[in-house]
């Protein structure tokens, strides 16, 4: 019999089916809290600095203090992958604002709560990789920065999962999310980028889009790779009339895109530079086991 995967919850490694949190948690009453998601590759938290960094900058900007130093947090992530054999796989990091009373209160949470998730993942099929996948524009709209900053990767995913639903329901496993002046942001759980003219394109952070690591590290491979990258306020027609379109992030890593509403993006493949990238990546995450 395979053994139990274990969960961290506040200090403590507990089986997953005894992994519990009260009903009183504000992270479950009204979204209260931040997480990452970090992938791992050969055993190893890949970025591991750069998440923990996001993270208590998300924690500080809703005043939540993670009761725990950088380095032993970065420590029981890694305690957690290793107690459950994760060669390649993702770790979702969670911190709640803690069991307290009915109400907005936070004052009434005594102590956040940190919960460390290791196990398997599959985002996508290994043929959208080879083929890529088909998106659609949806209109849900990215939350406004004034109404809540989008560098705050906080538990309230409301706004992404109905535009999931959307693209779901147009039978797209992805979708596009326009902010509320019509230019492009970012899709439901993804950053995107375009090709043109030899050079990439992504939306830059006043567009309404979180920063991934992700993004980051394409345009780190692109920089050595002298592929000039522009931060950009795109339109619909932009993405439409791209030569090529590609998505990227932790758990999606880089997937090329196909087609948008409908239309053929490039020659309808994945193109010569996203195929490039995405083959420095695997490069990079392999050099990382």
């Amino acid at each position: 019999m395979a053994e139990e995967s274990k969960v961290y919850i506040d200090g403590d490694l507990v089986p997953k089916r005894e992994a519990k949190i009260s009903v009183y948690d504000h992270g479950l009453l009204y979204g209260d809290g931040v997480f990452e998601g970090i992938r791992v590759y050969g055993g190893r938290p890949f970025r591991l600095a750069e998440h923990l960094e996001r993270l208590y900058r998300s924690a500080q900007a809703i005043w939540l203090k993670i009761p725990m130093e950088t380095r032993c947090l970065a420590a029981a992530v890694r305690r957690t992958v290793k107690a459950n054999r994760i060669r390649d796989g993702y770790v979702r990091l969670v911190v709640t604002r803690g069991c307290g009373t009915l109400g907005l209160d936070p004052n009434k949470c005594p102590r956040p709560s940190v919960i460390i998730i290791a196990d398997t993942i599959t985002l996508y099929p290994e043929e959208y990789y080879r083929n890529g996948l088909a998106l659609v524009t949806v209109n849900t709209p990215r939350i406004n920065p004034a109404a809540l900053s989008p560098q705050i990767k906080s538990l309230n995913y409301l706004n992404n999962i109905m535009a999931k639903i959307d693209g779901l329901n147009a039978g797209c496993v992805e979708a596009v999310m326009l902010n509320s002046q019509g230019y492009v942001a970012e899709c439901t759980g993804d950053n995107i980028f375009i090709v043109r003219s030899g050079r990439l394109r992504t939306p830059p952070e006043s567009a309404g889009i979180l920063v991934g690591i992700t993004r980051q590290v394409v345009m780190e491979i692109a920089s050595r790779l002298r592929i000039r990258v522009e931060e950009v306020d795109m339109t619909k027609y932009d993405l439409y009339t791209a030569e090529e379109c590609f998505l990227c992030g932790t758990a999606a890593e880089i997937v090329p895109v196909a087609k948008i509403d409908g239309r053929a993006i490039g020659g309808g493949r994945p193109g010569k530079i996203t195929l490039k990238l995405l083959a420095h990546f695997r490069r990079l995450t392999k050099a990382a086991r």
